[in-house]
């Protein structure tokens, strides 16, 4: 039932409901993915810790599940935590149980065989929990340890979400031994009225090149970054900054960006998210939920909720310098078959162009757009209002300089089509201003299913082209901005517009502008995902 709406190329389970991304960790030349998981229906709820491998994050081998709720400190739920690979090579786990009371306490647990590259069993401490909630921090707000870093004390450190009221903190705690705690006086950070932190993480990354940095680098050369996922919004929200390790504290570069309150990982539907580092290829990984915008009733339908982003390498922008550059893993790229090439294709103002490729539902698209100069220089600034995807009316609303760029998963008569787009405004000072947004609003003639305009701003150079990379898979649309600088992730819902029958065309509706555009389009073989087979799979 609705088989048209499952992913190709994106990781999820054979059936059932999926959330957070878990201890992602490589170990013993293979990438390990668990995950908050229900064995027993696509609802949330009975939650334990699915298991699958790969040799590039793109082809997955289904693991029996690693840890189920059978203790009373996890009575009621195995839910998030973080691996850490210590000095020596070994690994431990720690992880969020919510007990039988359901209070929220932090748990160990390391491989049952070391020796064993797929990591099948797992033991938990005889002792736990080995951590509760301090005094003051609420019994339910206590969760989601970070991967631990070394200290210069040689302790580990580790970060726990809480908040206080309505300030979200980030508690930090010392150990020697995973097994016995010291709260730190203070917080890593707190900031007033974002609620309830998650899935705290917190890693640096390098202000001199583009290679990932192990988590426990710290000195000249590092930035480092603290994101939390808001409880009270279900976004991801994150800042730069310095961290100094001996006060145990973070300090944003840009306070008006603090932690919960400025940038995002993504401006769509991307959540709990969760890096690790990769020491096969030097670079940060990150891993992020993406939830339905349908209802639990249609979930059930299909048997099956939730999926995870395709995997993102993250860095420091070294030309802004104030934020992130998110980029899919370049392993997605074997995945690429035929291709079809579309240069300087002049898009006039009120225009929508259709592009001849094959099938438009599982595509890899690199695209560039130019503004005719002309009107650049020509058209009147506009004012200084801000535009704003999620209320400005979507890829309909006409202006100057925009909207204008892609309509992917469309139909023939485009009753249902999802733009991707580029808004050009010009101050009244004349300067100009880029946003990029994704509009769901026409992406399904269903009207169960939740339709937003989301997106954000988005940096451009002097020189710089406005370039795009979507990622196309039946119900997900990837889209990176400007070289993975704003990134929005949409589902979206066709009834028509599937299979065969789905398009792709650009678009143009800005009233005094020509845009020329140069697309190369990819067509996207399936991943390979599904149960190990110890017989032949080594």
């Amino acid at each position: 039932m609705l088989s048209w709406q499952r992913t190709a190329f994106h990781f999820q389970p054979d059936k059932n409901w999926m959330n957070d991304p878990n201890g992602p960790v490589y170990y013993k030349e293979w990438y390990h993915f668990f995950y908050q998981y229900n064995p027993n229906d696509a609802v949330w709820g009975d939650i334990v810790w699915g298991h699958a491998v790969s040799r590039d994050m793109i082809h997955w081998l289904y693991l029996p599940i690693a840890m189920v709720p059978d203790q009373w400190y996890d009575a009621n739920g195995v839910w998030t935590g973080s691996a850490t690979i210590l000095s020596d090579g070994q690994l431990v786990m720690l992880y969020t149980g919510s007990t039988n009371e359901s209070v929220q306490v932090q748990n160990l647990a390391y491989p049952a065989d070391p020796s064993d590259p797929l990591l099948l069993n797992w033991t938990k401490y005889d002792k736990n929990p080995v951590l509760s909630p301090p005094p003051g921090i609420h019994y339910r707000d206590f969760r989601d340890p970070t991967t631990a870093m070394l200290t210069s004390e040689g302790k580990w450190r580790i970060s726990i979400g809480s908040k206080i009221n309505k300030t979200g903190i980030a508690l930090i705690y010392d150990t020697e031994d995973f097994k016995n705690f010291e709260l730190k006086n203070g917080w890593l950070r707190a900031v007033q009225g974002t609620g309830m932190w998650e899935c705290v993480d917190f890693y640096p990354v390098s202000s001199i090149n583009d290679v990932g940095l192990d988590t426990s680098a710290y000195g000249d050369g590092v930035k480092h970054v603290v994101k939390v996922s808001l409880d009270d919004d279900r976004n991801d929200y994150y800042a730069i900054g310095s961290y100094d390790e001996k006060l145990a504290s973070f300090l944003p570069d840009d306070v008006k960006n603090d932690v919960g309150i400025g940038l995002r990982y993504d401006y769509g539907n991307f959540y709990a998210s969760k890096t690790f580092f990769d020491p096969s290829k030097q670079r940060r990984i990150l891993w992020g939920w993406i939830t339905e915008y349908d209802s639990e009733c249609v979930d059930r339908t299909k048997s099956w909720a939730s999926l995870q982003g395709i995997p993102r390498t993250v860095r420091l922008d070294r030309k802004t310098w104030s934020n992130l550059i998110q980029w899919p893993v370049e392993e997605v790229n074997s995945l690429r078959l035929r291709s079809s090439e579309f240069k300087d294709l002049k898009a006039k103002p009120g225009s929508v162009v259709p592009l001849q490729v094959e099938t438009a539902t599982q595509l890899d698209i690199v695209a560039e757009f130019e503004v005719d100069k002309e009107a650049l220089e020509t058209t009147l600034p506009e004012s200084d209002t801000d535009y704003i995807c999620e209320s400005s009316g979507g890829a309909s609303g006409r202006g100057a300089l925009g909207p204008f760029g892609l309509l992917v998963l469309a139909d023939a008569g485009l009753s249902e089509f999802t733009p991707l787009y580029f808004y050009v405004s010009k101050g009244l000072n004349g300067s100009l201003r880029t946003t990029f947004c994704s509009d769901q609003s026409r992406s399904s003639v269903a009207t169960n299913v939740n339709k937003k305009v989301l997106g954000s701003v988005v940096p451009v150079f002097g020189g710089e082209k406005l370039s795009l990379r979507v990622l196309v898979d039946h119900s997900i649309v990837e889209s990176f901005a400007q070289g993975g600088r704003t990134c929005v992730t949409s589902r979206v819902y066709p009834t028509r517009a599937i299979y065969g029958a789905a398009k792709l065309f650009v678009f143009n509706n800005a009233t005094d502008a020509t845009v020329t555009a140069s697309i190369k389009v990819w067509q996207m073989n399936s991943a390979f995902i599904r149960p190990y087979h110890p017989e032949t799979d080594t």
